[in-house]
């Protein structure tokens, strides 16, 4: 399978200068089996979302968009997705199942629609359905995926694992592991859904907001430190970590020093960039 970074932010978009190698856009994975001429899985809708559509080479997108969860930087590029807002477009949205029981759509409209949005989840253009997902495993876009909720502060979390059959990556891009307990090092609990979500993958992909000397008065916000991504890829026995959710006022140089802070451990880690291509 290929992975196309769109959006490697967290909590705003990160314009600048200072921005440019490692990209402004909130999170937004896109997946595509190898072969295909473009991505069926997209994980997360960041303004990232935005940059899938150049994937698609002028087609209407076909396949499902997979929400880790419902904060604004996970969902603020729906309604800005051309290939996905156009006739022929065939889009299966689902998100994890709400504590309250309310469904994917009107969940989805509590946000996106006026007087904050003109326009709501059903105006979008082409042919979309809502849904919610509970923990546990389900089949999308031809992809085996396995959902497991993770600690973070305001509003259910899903992790998720996809596999083709032949490679799978664990994608975790919000978590507050510290949640329950310090842990072995002090970063946070190497808990037994993260562990299974990221058990013997070919890439994790992680919450990075922080890194360790932040924790202690940042932990609360809701996100981990880089060296937590690169322990639990350790723990787990994944073959590699890309960081991801990086702060907003995090720079290009920032990153370039923890990604070097960081190579030479045990397990190899990587900072995300927009626009990367990871083939698995």
């Amino acid at each position: 399978m290929r992975l196309a970074f769109c959006g490697t932010r967290g909590s705003t978009t990160a314009p600048g200068a200072e921005f440019v190698r490692y990209g402004g856009h909130t999170s937004c994975v896109a997946v595509s089996h190898d072969g295909d001429a473009g991505p069926t899985l997209i994980l997360d809708a960041g303004t990232g979302l935005r940059e899938v559509t150049p994937l698609l080479g002028g087609r209407p997108f076909a396949g499902t968009i997979l929400l880790s969860h419902l904060h604004w930087d996970h969902v603020h590029g729906l309604p800005f997705f051309r290939g996905g807002d156009t006739e022929g477009a065939c889009v299966t949205l689902l998100l994890p199942e709400q504590e309250d029981g309310a469904g994917a759509e009107a969940v989805l409209e509590r946000g996106m629609s006026p007087p904050h949005f003109p326009i709501r989840p059903r105006d979008l253009r082409g042919d979309w359905t809502f849904g919610t997902v509970a923990p546990g495993s389900f089949r999308a876009a031809g992809f085996a995926v396995e959902a497991r909720e993770v600690p973070h502060k305001g509003g259910r979390t899903f992790g998720y694992r996809v596999s083709d059959g032949q490679s799978a990556l664990a994608y975790i891009p919000d978590h507050c592991p510290t949640l329950l307990g310090p842990g072995p090092d002090g970063l946070g609990a190497y808990h037994e859904a993260a562990v299974e979500l990221a058990r013997d993958a070919d890439v994790l992909i992680h919450d990075a907001s922080l890194v360790a000397g932040e924790l202690a008065a940042q932990a609360s916000f809701g996100h981990a430190a880089a060296e937590y991504a690169a322990g639990l890829a350790k723990a787990a026995g994944a073959r590699g970590a890309v960081l991801f959710h990086h702060r907003p006022d995090r720079t290009d140089d920032q990153l370039d020093e923890i990604g070097r802070r960081l190579a030479g451990g045990p397990v190899p880690v990587t900072v995300a960039a927009q626009q990367r291509i990871l083939s698995l």
